[in-house]
């Protein structure tokens, strides 16, 4: 036992930074349900014999609870219903051993208390105990009365916090009563053992929990900076009409943008040597900034690129004149 509760104290002492926070304090209601097995246990009939043996048969369990969480300790106030139907044998002095039914239900009002472990992360092992009164509807024997009875219990679970306002929580318990009294018309008073075992399954709604978080919108996608496209004649860094129309436009842009920057990169076809390339592309980049500078763009601030065969728009083989290739890039930034 001592190991349990060495283990138990190092699980509360283990950190829960590693997660998100999935547990808060604040009231909650939980709806519960499961399989109930009672104790063999034997009937004492003073009047009939002495003792006769009662094997339960499976019942079931079902209830409900309101509680507060504290993030580690919860308490809550508990009703719950049990019912379990099972067998008599008898053997009662100068009779024939035979059998009849016998009929447990008992409903419950606790108190209970409990300690989470590794409270607020997505999985949650804990105990608990409870206090409260029972009350028992038995029946065997042609007799059927109620009875009142201290009802005490233990619980070890574990819960899944699938998010601030929802857990849901597998549990063992233990519950047992005094011994509860029967009064048959025909044997009298006869006493019995309650004691049981549940196996339980619950849903919890927390109140006052934040709700989860839409996830962030999308964030905007990037925006090309302006750019315009100046093509040339083959061999040739001489401006179209259509080009200085173009260079028109990009200075337009740039005065639009109050501070801004422009690179002007020119480039060739794959005709020609790559070296004169290189150069050509050179000066249709600064008859591009020439240009600029007449619209009004200052010189300074355009900077000048020749980038010669590479950077191709239209992939071709070498010695391929291609228009599309021969042509001066304007980009604003």
């Amino acid at each position: 036992m001592k190991k349990v509760w060495i283990a138990a104290a190092a699980l509360a002492a283990l950190p829960t930074t590693g997660h998100a926070q999935l547990q808060y304090p604040g009231f909650y209601i939980s709806a519960e349900g499961g399989l109930n097995w009672m104790f063999n246990t034997t009937i004492n009939v003073p009047n009939f014999g002495g003792l006769v043996n009662v094997y339960p048969n499976t019942g079931w369990v079902v209830g409900g609870s309101i509680g507060y969480d504290f993030v580690g300790p919860r308490f809550e106030i508990e009703g719950v219903y049990r019912s379990n139907n099972g067998t008599l044998q008898l053997a009662p002095i100068g009779l024939q051993n035979f059998t009849a039914g016998f009929n447990n239900q008992q409903t419950a009002i606790m108190a209970n208390a409990f300690y989470d472990f590794l409270a607020g992360g997505p999985i949650v092992p804990y105990i608990g105990a409870g206090l409260g009164v029972a009350f028992i509807n038995a029946s065997a024997l042609g007799g059927n009365t109620s009875s009142t009875n201290f009802a005490y219990q233990g619980m070890l679970g574990v819960g899944w916090n699938i998010d601030p306002q929802f857990r849901l929580n597998l549990e063992g318990r233990y519950h047992g009563t005094t011994s509860p009294t029967v009064n048959n018309p025909t044997v009298g008073g006869v006493t019995f053992n309650n004691n049981n075992i549940s196996l339980m399954a619950s849903i919890a709604f927390r109140f006052g929990a934040p709700v989860m978080a839409p996830p962030p919108p999308p964030s905007a996608p990037m925006v090309a900076p302006p750019s315009f496209m100046v093509f040339f004649d083959w061999d040739r860094s001489n401006l179209s009409q259509q080009a200085l129309n173009t260079i028109r436009q990009a200075a337009a842009a740039f005065k639009s943008k109050g501070n801004a920057r422009i690179t002007a990169t020119g480039h060739t076809d794959t005709s020609g040597p790559e070296a004169y390339n290189m150069a050509l592309s050179l000066r249709r980049a600064n008859a591009v900034k020439d240009a600029l500078v007449r619209e009004g763009v200052p010189a300074q601030a355009i900077s000048v690129i020749g980038m010669g065969e590479k950077g191709l728009l239209v992939q071709t083989g070498d010695g391929v004149r291609e228009p599309q290739n021969r042509r001066v890039e304007i980009v604003i930034q």
